[in-house]
């Protein structure tokens, strides 16, 4: 095995031709050939390191990510070849949201492997400053507006991770003097022994239970974010939710903070309508500057504002930001506006909170797509909040959690003795969408904000959002 482990070679900032040279004397596996993994598969036959790749899927499957690796020097076993010769690698990096309780990868942990992760590898490589960013809801906006803060600032920035852009491909070119901003989520840093330099914990809601057991299980995996930070290092939390303010202050050290509800030691903060960088004489800019609507959004720019502060961008940064950033696809994405009918794109609402959220900054009334993948996540609240929401006009349920979702709402009725708006089901979005549309008043919003992944019917929420933006561009004016 390695003389030094992950961690320790981390720590002492090793020079990356070391561990390159390190792992060409090991035998290397990757569990998964998803979007991370087939760069880090790129990346790693690069640097001259025998790579096999296991995936469950047959090769039918994943042809268009076989032709982009064809020519490489690496082993594919495949479908039925998934479990077979697992016990021939010391190094087996795991994909994301692989289930760290996998026989086969206790067994391998057992006999000595080591199990880590692209996003691991990545930090330990990584010769600059990183920025890491989590929470159950409002990762990808954030780190986004931390990208944009730092540009404004004029500080060379690389932003990528969980936003669906793997870094690994260019870590190898990123100079000591740039500064690296990831989205990370729960199952890039479930693995990891190794924490970024500037740790953004937003906020933290059940989620993803389904692949990680118990709430407790989830936040222990985002705990990693600061968990293993070297000394010196800063951790950024929500000081508005109990949860993330129950860690930052167990924490006692090195801790900034945002906040809606008013000033903060350090970080970023709300008051009076106004927002504020903690020691700073005169407020950054009004709240109603930022050009994405929403409270939520506003907590956002918070948290961006905060991080990009410690990585050295000042406040004229944070306001330029807040004037000019338009969002990200897939979040409260106007895609058109069809005979006076307008079709918003939440896709990235993958979870119930968000899908509130969304509740509160578009304007009714409202026909709701809701469904999709079970996380075992309870759709309670947002029921209750469906039954007494006066700008939705109907739902449209689809998706292995349509019955759920269903039950959910019927609970929130009798518990309040009020009727929810009433709910259509359909099998299928080819079947969906021309309904809703079909529905459609002018004057309504049609919003995709499913409240759930979308792992039941397309390959991830961009596939899904794409699906919906195509829709929209196809339809045609009635009249």
């Amino acid at each position: 095995m390695f003389g030094l482990s992950w961690a320790e070679l981390r720590r002492r900032r090793t020079d990356p031709r070391r561990a390159c040279d390190e792992l060409r004397r090991r035998r290397v596996a990757l569990i998964g050939l998803g979007i991370s993994h087939e760069a880090l598969a790129r990346f790693l036959a690069g640097e001259g390191v025998a790579v096999t790749v296991f995936d469950r899927k047959p090769a039918e499957a994943l042809s268009a990510r076989l032709a982009r690796l064809a020519g490489l020097p690496i082993e594919f076993r495949l479908g039925d070849d998934y479990e077979r010769g697992r016990e021939e690698f010391d190094i087996i990096f795991v994909t994301p949201g692989a289930r760290p309780d996998d026989p086969l990868l206790e067994q391998a942990r057992a006999r000595g492997a080591v199990l880590s992760s692209e996003t691991e590898l990545f930090l330990m490589l990584c010769q600059a400053p990183v920025l890491g960013i989590t929470g159950s809801a409002g990762k990808t906006t954030t780190t986004a507006l931390t990208g944009a803060i730092l540009e404004a600032a004029g500080i060379p920035v690389r932003v990528g991770g969980n936003i669906g852009r793997p870094l690994i491909a260019e870590v190898l070119g990123i100079a000591p003097d740039e500064q690296v901003v990831l989205e990370l989520s729960s199952f890039q840093l479930e693995l990891l022994a190794v924490s970024p330099e500037i740790a953004v914990l937003l906020n933290l809601r059940p989620n993803h239970l389904d692949a990680h057991g118990t709430f407790a299980a989830y936040t222990a995996a985002k705990a990693n974010i600061f968990r293993h930070q070297p000394p010196g290092s800063w951790a950024v939390f929500g000081a508005d939710d109990p949860l993330t303010r129950e860690l930052g202050e167990a924490r006692k050290r090195d801790v900034a903070w945002f906040s809606t509800r008013g000033p903060v030691e350090r970080g970023a903060f709300l008051k009076d309508g106004r927002v504020w960088i903690a020691g700073q004489q005169a407020p950054v800019c009004e709240a109603g500057n930022l050009f994405l609507p929403g409270r939520h959004n506003l907590e956002n720019l918070l948290a961006a504002a905060a991080a990009a502060t410690l990585a050295g961008a000042g406040p004229a940064a944070v306001a330029q930001a807040a004037r000019e950033f338009k969002g990200v696809p897939h979040r409260l994405e106007l895609v058109g506006e069809i005979d006076g009918v307008r079709y918003v794109n939440d896709s990235i609402a993958t979870a119930p909170d968000r899908t509130a959220a969304a509740l509160d900054t578009v304007q009714g009334p409202i026909l709701l797509i809701l469904g999709g993948y079970d996380k075992k996540v309870d759709f309670d609240e947002l029921a209750t909040r469906l039954v007494g929401e006066g700008k939705v006009r109907r739902i449209f349920l689809t998706g292995a959690t349509a019955a759920a979702i269903e039950q959910a709402i019927r609970r929130a009725e009798t518990a309040r003795g009020t009727a929810a708006p009433p709910r259509e089901h359909h099998s299928s979005y080819g079947e969906l969408l021309p309904a809703i549309a079909a529905a459609a008043h002018p004057g309504d919003t049609v919003l995709l904000s499913p409240a759930c992944a979308s792992f039941d019917s397309f390959a991830n929420f961009e596939e899904r959002g794409e699906l919906f933006r195509d829709f929209v561009a196809s339809l045609r004016p009635r009249s």
